[in-house]
């Protein structure tokens, strides 16, 4: 695994909270906790934006993708709305995680609770070349469920 500098600030609301660390030895993403003042409760079908209380400065070249932390997901159908998330490396404001509930219960974030995953990744940026038309394959144009169950 290869590591990279990232400079992060703490904010007033979440100076007592540590810093999102790795779960284990190989995990791929660090979990972000909620800097929250008081509880915050989402009710089934709504979401909520959850400040971390960090600022970052990313390397060039990279983003941070947000993602569901999976035991939020199965357990209680906590996700990402806008999964996965992405923090530019050119953005300096407070990270906030957008939480979707798509459980059957009201969910109630906690302060200091993880509630989101973050997986710095290097960006690979579009430059088009516009064609008459593209080269055949197999599949073709076949969308959704095309290729089988």
């Amino acid at each position: 695994m290869t590591e990279a500098p990232v400079a992060v600030t703490r904010l007033p609301h979440g100076a007592d909270l540590p810093l999102p660390v790795y779960a284990s030895a190989g995990a791929a993403a660090v979990d972000f906790l909620a800097a929250i003042a008081a509880p915050v409760e989402i009710a089934p079908g709504g979401r909520a934006a959850i400040p971390t209380g960090l600022a970052v400065a990313l390397p060039a070249g990279h983003e941070l993708q947000v993602r569901p932390r999976s035991g939020l997901a199965l357990k209680n159908g906590i996700l990402v709305a806008n999964s996965p998330g992405t923090v530019d490396e050119d953005y300096r404001g407070e990270i906030k995680i957008i939480l979707l509930n798509a459980g059957t219960e009201v969910f109630r974030v906690e302060r200091g609770m993880r509630i989101a995953q973050g997986v710095l990744a290097p960006v690979t940026r579009i430059r088009w070349h516009e064609v008459e038309s593209l080269d055949e394959t197999a599949r073709g144009a076949g969308g959704f469920g095309s290729t089988g169950v």
